[in-house]
């Protein structure tokens, strides 16, 4: 639901195509760390207009998708 969003800001983040970003790509594996973490999620919230508080592990795309979409309703 949010995958489109969170690829491009990866994409904008990392440099890479957006066609790289895929729904089972590992942040780690797109050359996002943890710095780059807080940042990306800080982008998603201006994008979203919602406020996200990560109180789990996300390790893929998906993940940040699924617990965004778990917050959001």
């Amino acid at each position: 639901m949010y995958f489109d969003i969170i690829a491009k800001i990866v994409s904008e983040r990392t440099g890479c195509d957006v066609s790289v970003v895929k729904p089972e790509s590992r942040f780690s594996e797109l050359g996002i760390d943890s710095l780059d973490t807080v940042e990306l999620l800080m982008n998603l919230e201006d994008e979203l207009g919602i406020e996200i508080e990560l109180d789990q592990k996300v390790e893929t795309v998906d993940d940040l998708d699924r617990f965004i979409q778990s917050k959001k309703g």
